[in-house]
């Protein structure tokens, strides 16, 4: 990973730190397996305020039946354009396609709402 610590370029306080997962992550709802990996990424992220860590998992450990959400996009001015996803027609993930050059270690890889889903860590690194 080339970087840790991302600048928003037109707003310095604006960052995000990004790490590997020195754990075992597990994505699941209502008892159905959505994602598995042992190379996930977290991103804490800070800007109007600091917000919750996010997981960001690789899509070859996605195996949840989920399907984009048709012409929804947002910005965001570290990341990129973000695409969503949906389970049984509710929002539930979305991920950086064509994230910025410098933010370019989160493509490949889906985050999903921590409220809509359990997500469980095992491992070295696991947040209790």
């Amino acid at each position: 990973m080339s970087r840790l610590t991302i600048h928003n370029p037109d707003n310095d306080a604006h960052f995000m730190r990004v790490k590997p997962v020195k754990a075992a992550v597990r994505v699941s709802r209502a008892g159905t397996l959505l994602a598995e990996s042992r190379n996930a990424l977290r991103v804490q992220e800070t800007g109007k305020d600091v917000y919750d860590p996010v997981l960001y998992i690789p899509e070859a450990g996605v195996t949840g039946p989920l399907e984009p959400v048709s012409g929804k996009s947002t910005h965001c001015p570290l990341k990129g354009d973000a695409s969503y996803f949906t389970l049984n027609g509710e929002e539930i993930a979305w991920t950086y396609g064509r994230p910025f050059e410098w933010s370019e270690q989160l493509r490949g890889h889906v985050a999903f709402y921590a409220n809509k889903v359990t997500i469980e860590e095992t491992g070295t690194d696991a947040l209790l």
